[in-house]
């Protein structure tokens, strides 16, 4: 009899989006899970044991954010829980899942089968990505690898087929490949593209795509969470908000169908790079490689060469002066660590739980070490000896040339995402858990640690490379403080936040040591005094890059202090009083690096998989 009741409920509180007649099919929309918050898990197993009796529901998408940090704990809760889902399924990330991923990505696609879904349902056609950051913060980007896949599907689909398109975020600048997915999508029928990410129910007309937000699952200040109920009816689709076990609440919105969608769709042109670049026509690209897949970190310059990894897993050598592909290693995880060359030997960790030493002349394999567990940090060079800290909460030392182990600390708090910094005879470097340790280069021998004294993990210097002058480090992190360090005691020097330039992640120094760099997430370029006993400022830039989280190092080269940026952009300033001496934008992405050379030319990538050489003509 309960049964009973429960299914004539259900079809009762359905039954306001359309008779049954005009129904194609249900499905339900659930995003932004946040599995690992206070509430999470027991509002997305309210959800499940909601979705579990409720009738007419095909099948459930889970568009992103399913955990709070992307840890493999919480991956692997939120699939146990998912798993009691008694309707079909498919699933995406969001940023919260990928950012913070202590794998590097890789346990969402090992936990849930894949970071992309395709399937077909009553004649429609439904697309999922990846939305990113993967690894690198900054805003939302579908993966290289997402898009060449991407594109692939939309050829493979018939053209008057109805598409139902879904990432995490919408699509708007929020996403920095916005304009590149819509150029894909507007081509074909796309009826709808469905989101998550800002926790509400909402509408977006950026694009001439209908765009549909849906809330969070979480119940944030009410009694329960919700998800929507998006019915598919034969001239539109309704979007119904679905309180677990309490009610189905009257359409908050009802779109049209389209018959054929994509003559519909206008081609959205910008030219803000044409713009950029015309200004500054000194600038130019002397050769450009486009990879298949993310550039997730820095490169190594070397006897010609140019090497760097990809999220495919290649290690690439090109040569310096042409872009001409020299030598190719492929491993077998994705890559976001920056090379290591030393002795004629490259070092590169990978996130398949591996340390590979390649041959600079000819990529051929020297040794490779097996750890058990993904690393996404890049290596520091002491010496012989290549220093890698890892997720697995170890830090380990490996001689350059022989592969042997040299030391290995344990009891790492959190997983180590930076480049350490190798200061006088100690390792210097920060984790997802808080911490910041001091290591002794040659034994591993603990030195000291300091912490911020944070609860949130999302506070960490885990992420900035650290700096170090006069027997000070400098470290910025999310929680907006810059921090110099005693090398020697561990001792706070001073902290201090500034209300009006908050500083994040991205730090740098002078070729003298004499001034540290930071940038603020207003798009201020800041000069410090590195020999002053408090904070000092020497200059602000007068350049405004607008709104910047992008965490890439500063570097200065011959006077000119150089700056990445997360859009594709990159900048040059001077290192006197941090006036623009030129910008390029060649991406639309993040960059990742940018690293001066002689004579004028300048290496900079970007997650989207492109690696530039420019030359800046005087």
């Amino acid at each position: 009899m309960k049964t009973c009741f429960v299914w004539l409920l259900g079809a009762l509180l359905l039954s306001g989006a359309a008779t049954a007649q005009d129904t194609l099919f249900r499905f339900a929309l659930v995003t932004d899970t946040h599995v690992g918050v206070q509430t999470g898990l027991e509002d997305l197993e309210r959800t499940i044991r909601d979705l579990n009796q409720l009738p007419g529901i095909d099948f459930v998408i889970f568009s992103g954010d399913v955990t709070e940090f992307g840890s493999d704990a919480e991956l692997k809760l939120a699939k146990q829980t998912i798993d009691q889902l008694k309707k079909p399924w498919h699933i995406i990330p969001g940023n919260h899942d990928t950012k913070w991923s202590e794998s590097g990505c890789n346990s969402f696609r090992t936990v849930f089968g894949n970071e992309t879904f395709q399937f077909d349902h009553k004649g429609y056609r439904f697309i999922g990505t990846n939305s990113g950051p993967n690894m690198r913060m900054g805003p939302g980007q579908v993966p290289r690898e997402n898009m060449v896949w991407l594109r692939k599907t939309l050829d493979r689909t018939p053209a008057a087929m109805p598409i139902v398109y879904v990432n995490h975020y919408p699509l708007d600048e929020g996403l920095n490949n916005w304009l590149d997915v819509y150029g894909m999508l507007r081509n074909k029928n796309v009826q709808l593209m469905l989101c998550g990410h800002g926790h509400a129910n909402r509408i977006y007309t950026r694009t001439a795509i209908p765009n549909v937000m849906c809330r969070s699952n979480l119940r944030a200040k009410d009694a329960v969470g919700g998800y929507n109920i998006v019915s598919i009816l034969r001239d539109s689709i309704v979007f119904e908000e679905r309180r677990p076990a309490t009610e189905t609440r009257p359409a908050w919105h009802r779109m049209p169908l389209t018959a054929n969608a994509s003559a519909k769709y206008p081609p959205i042109t910008d030219d803000a790079a044409k713009r950029v670049n015309d200004s500054f026509p000194n600038v130019k690209v002397k050769w450009q490689i486009q990879e298949d897949g993310d550039m997730g970190s820095a490169v190594a310059v070397a006897d010609g060469k140019v090497i760097y990894t990809t999220t495919n897993g290649d290690i690439k050598a090109a040569d310096l002066q042409t872009g001409k592909i020299r030598w190719r290693y492929k491993t077998g995880g994705k890559i976001y660590a920056t090379p290591l060359v030393h002795a004629g030997h490259v070092v590169v960790p990978c996130s398949d739980g591996k340390v590979y030493c390649l041959k600079l002349s000819n990529g051929k394999r020297a040794w490779i070490k097996e750890t058990g567990m993904a690393i996404v940090s890049s290596p520091a060079r002491s010496g012989e000896l290549a220093i890698i800290a890892g997720s697995d909460g170890h830090c380990r030392a490996w001689n350059i040339l022989s592969g042997e182990q040299v030391w290995d600390h344990p009891g790492i708090k959190g997983f180590v995402e930076t480049r350490p910094l190798v200061y006088g005879d100690k390792v210097l470097f920060g984790t997802w858990g808080n911490q910041f340790y001091a290591l002794n280069a040659q034994t591993g021998a603990p030195v000291w640690e300091w912490t911020n004294g944070s609860a949130n993990r999302m506070f960490s210097p885990a992420a900035v490379w650290p700096v170090a002058s006069m027997s000070r480090a400098w470290i910025v992190s999310p929680d907006r403080y810059m921090t110099v360090i005693d090398t020697e005691t561990g001792n706070t020097v001073w902290r201090h936040r500034d209300d009006q330039q908050w500083v994040r992640e991205a730090l740098g120094q002078s070729e003298d040591s004499a001034h540290i760099y930071a940038k603020s997430m207003q798009g201020n370029i800041l000069a410090f005094d590195a020999k002053a006993g408090a904070r000092k400022l020497i200059w602000q830039s007068p350049v405004q890059l607008g709104y910047e989280i992008c965490p890439t190092p500063i570097m200065e080269k011959d006077g000119m202090v150089f700056i990445a940026g997360q859009s594709g952009l990159v900048s040059a300033l001077s290192a006197t009083d941090g006036s623009l001496r030129w910008k390029h934008q060649f991406s639309n992405c993040l960059v990742n690096t940018v690293q001066p050379l002689t004579g004028n030319l300048v290496l900079a990538s970007s997650m989207d998989g492109k690696l530039v050489c420019l030359e800046a003509a005087p």
